[in-house]
């Protein structure tokens, strides 16, 4: 028989008071409350200090470069009902990641710095993580050292020296350089600011260290800053678990281990449990989670985001025994990337993490180290007869855990393999335990000190390294090549971000090893396409695009550049197919009716021409080349009138468009309006000093207007700028010719 007394179930009648045993072993001097968070805040800050200046990169792009919602043009009640990429809620595209707060501190950066300059992005990530990590001591404090108060009502710190220990382990750890280097981490720093501030409040509940003094309205105020912490990032909603564990393990201080022998052996031991106010609390946590998820399931459409196969592969598997054999096998490298953080990579898709297809794969032994080690805690936790260790490795377990839980496939799919931001929180779990292990090994090991001292200055290296590699896109890039190899989306953006920098050619390679790692990769096959074109190799570039609009036919970017190809090789039907293709996936195609508009212009179709033209200027009212090829396609048809009306509105769209200036020029020099025809000349030279043809229309000007000397001025300019401009060394020797003319008549 098994005699649990009551108060391993209900509530004791006295504030929990303990202080670890192992604490005073960890070789940290015994710093003040605002000592220790002031040099946890500190060692933050030397490791991702030198990521303040860093570019936007990857996935900043699409969150901040080219979400609307941050510009103050844009209604800030879009943030409201659209998505953290900027996209409906309610569109098929849209990942359904409802982060609202998060997107306002982005609106607000933008606010403050007048416009995207990053380092004040970047700032605000690495202020937040110094404050998550000063307030993990008091987090560390209340799960190891309990809830103490002096006679003042202050909370104490029992166990300074480990609390301190597990938050520098936290602060220091270098796979949170994704979500503090890189500015869309700012959900998981907000979310993990909120989620600590939700746990404190609901410690707060417990003033006198048992439920004698519980307060509803702190139990209400850890519910508003669980729906804080869901607004910046989902896994907030994880906070209510981990409170829920805080108030069964420490303020009721329930024995698992015994409670589960009770229940096994002697069968109905839970009348007490039931008659505690325990049970309430709990039905209140559960009460209100549901709540919360109902309200985020509503908002996101009542549709769960649709991923592809690229995207999470393991989740497609149809034998379900290989789908959680890989589910487990990605648990395991996480674990792996807590304990060794040395193989960080900004994406784990496309192949980086092959399947697992058999149990012959030599990779099931990681499965099998990665459950070994959380049973061996897990009996540890349970069976102990040491309160303090109980807790401290229940605990460590629980925030291990329980934040990971939305990432984890159990409930449904995610759109990644592995993701290092999202491990962000858990990281706190495994401080925790290492925490322990190191207190517990300080008793045994003389030169523990010198041990503890080298994993934080090896981390606090790593993370300053890995940093800096998330300083800009092409040190991020580049970096994944030795970790990920076998990643074709590594591939794609190395190439990528060589092609944005101008070497098409080195672009090439990477592109191409990406299309052969991952034969369906459309993006891939539609940016090789895109440089073949510009280096005119037409018929492969023709071929890659055709490829990549059979694997995925609403891909509207490879139908229009397709378009573009088969326009070059005078394919004028399939080319004008293909263009219509892409608007019927893509309604909204400026710059594809812009393109249609070249191909009518080619084939003399000037009506529909102008038309498609007419159309990318409604979509998109700054479209310059279709606003300038309209007044040139009626200035070269006769149709001065109306190409002067047309550029007039044009320029009051772009008043500073120096070639919508030049176009227009030309018109009104032949309507002879030479005075304003001169105007918008000089406006369009001073503008852009540098061109050669409106130096040389200029002169044109001035030689049909009668002034001579200017012609002449314009005419040398013109050549000395470009001495093959056409037309403008005949100009020039008609001029010269005429004024020897007029020399001569003269004498």
């Amino acid at each position: 028989q098994f005699n649990i007394s009551c108060n391993i179930i209900i509530c004791p009648r006295r504030p929990v008071e303990f202080r670890a045993n192992w604490d005073h072993h960890v070789p940290l001097p015994k710093l003040g409350a605002a000592h220790s968070r002031i040099l946890v805040g500190l060692l933050a800050l030397v490791c991702f200090i030198n990521s303040y200046d860093g570019e936007f990169v990857f996935d900043d792009s699409e969150a901040i470069v080219n979400n609307k919602d941050l510009h103050p043009s844009s209604p800030l009640n879009n943030i409201w009902t659209n998505d953290f990429w900027g996209s409906n809620l309610s569109s098929n595209s849209s990942h359904k990641s409802y982060r609202p707060l998060t997107v306002l501190t982005f609106r607000m950066n933008y606010l403050l710095a007048g416009g995207l300059h990053p380092v004040g992005f970047h700032v605000l990530n690495i202020a937040l993580h110094c404050v998550i990590s000063a307030l993990m001591i008091d987090v560390f404090a209340i799960l190891i050292g309990g809830l103490t108060y002096d006679s003042k009502g202050r909370r104490l710190n029992q166990v300074p020296r480990s609390s301190l220990l597990a938050a520098l382990l936290f602060a220091v750890h270098p796979v949170h350089t994704e979500s503090v280097a890189g500015i869309v981490g700012r959900a998981d720093l907000l979310c993990a600011l909120f989620f600590q501030f939700s746990f404190l409040a609901y410690c707060r509940a417990f003033r006198g260290g048992n439920d004698k003094t519980f307060s509803v309205s702190w139990v209400a105020a850890s519910f508003l800053l669980c729906a804080a912490a869901m607004l910046c990032k989902e896994q907030g909603i994880t906070v209510l678990g981990v409170n829920a564990a805080f108030d069964i393990l420490l303020i009721c201080n329930v024995n698992i281990g015994e409670l589960t022998q009770r229940l096994l052996l002697k069968g109905k031991p839970m009348n007490a449990l039931v008659r505690s106010r325990l049970v309430t609390r709990l039905t209140l946590l559960l009460f209100g989670g549901g709540v919360l998820l109902y309200a985020r399931w509503r908002i996101m459409g009542t549709g769960p985001p649709a991923f592809t196969e690229v995207d999470n592969p393991a989740s497609f598997a149809e034998n379900v025994f290989l789908r959680i054999v890989n589910y487990n096998y990605y648990y395991s490298l996480n674990a792996w990337l807590l304990l060794c953080p040395w193989w960080l990579c900004f994406d784990w898709s496309m192949g980086c993490v092959p399947l697992i297809k058999s149990v012959s794969d030599w990779r099931i032994i990681s499965l099998l180290l990665l459950w070994s080690c959380l049973i061996g805690l897990i009996s540890q936790a349970l069976c102990t007869q040491d309160g303090i260790k109980r807790r401290t490795l229940s605990f460590g377990l629980v925030l291990l855990v329980v934040p990971f839980l939305p990432a984890s496939n159990l409930f449904f799919r995610v759109g990644f393999v592995i993701a290092e931001r999202v491990l962000y929180l858990s990281t706190a779990g495994y401080c925790l335990i290492l925490s322990y292990a190191v207190g517990y090994s300080c008793c045994l090991w003389r030169k523990h000190k010198v041990a503890m001292m080298g994993l934080l200055c090896v981390n606090i290296g790593r993370s300053a390294q890995r940093s800096q590699q998330w300083r800009s896109e092409q040190s991020l890039f580049t970096s994944a090549l030795s970790v990920c190899p076998l990643n074709a989306k590594v591939h794609y953006n190395v190439g990528k971000n060589l092609a944005d920098r101008g070497n098409q050619m080195a672009a090439v390679q990477y592109y191409r090893e990406a299309v052969r790692l991952h034969p369906r990769y459309v993006h891939a096959m539609n940016n090789l396409g895109n440089i073949l074109k510009e280096k005119n190799e037409l018929v492969e570039a023709e071929e890659l695009l055709t490829a990549a609009v059979h694997i995925q036919p609403d891909f509207a970017a490879a139908w229009m550049n397709l378009g573009i190809v088969q326009n070059s090789l005078k394919k004028f039907a399939e080319a004008e197919q293909s263009y219509w293709n892409a608007i019927k996936y893509r309604r909204k195609y400026p710059d594809c009716y812009y393109n249609l508009g070249r191909l009518y212009a080619d084939l003399n179709r000037h009506v529909d021409a102008l038309n498609a033209w007419r159309n990318a200027t409604m979509l998109k009212p700054d479209h310059s080349l279709a606003w300038n090829n309209m007044v040139i396609l009626l200035d070269n048809t006769g149709n001065l009138a109306q190409a002067e009306m047309i550029g007039r509105e044009a320029l009051v769209i772009l008043p500073n468009d120096h070639t919508i200036m030049f176009s227009l020029a030309n018109v009104l020099g032949k309507l002879q309006k030479y005075k304003e025809s001169e105007g918008f000349f000089l406006h369009s030279l001073k503008i852009n000093p540098s061109a050669a043809s409106c130096h040389g229309n200029l002169a044109v000007l001035y030689h049909r207007w009668g002034k001579l000397d200017l012609a002449k001025k314009h005419y040398e300019l013109s050549l000395k700028l470009d001495a093959n401009a056409p037309g403008t060394r005949e100009n020039y020797s008609m001029l010269r010719r005429k004024l020897d003319q007029l020399q001569k008549t003269k004498g």
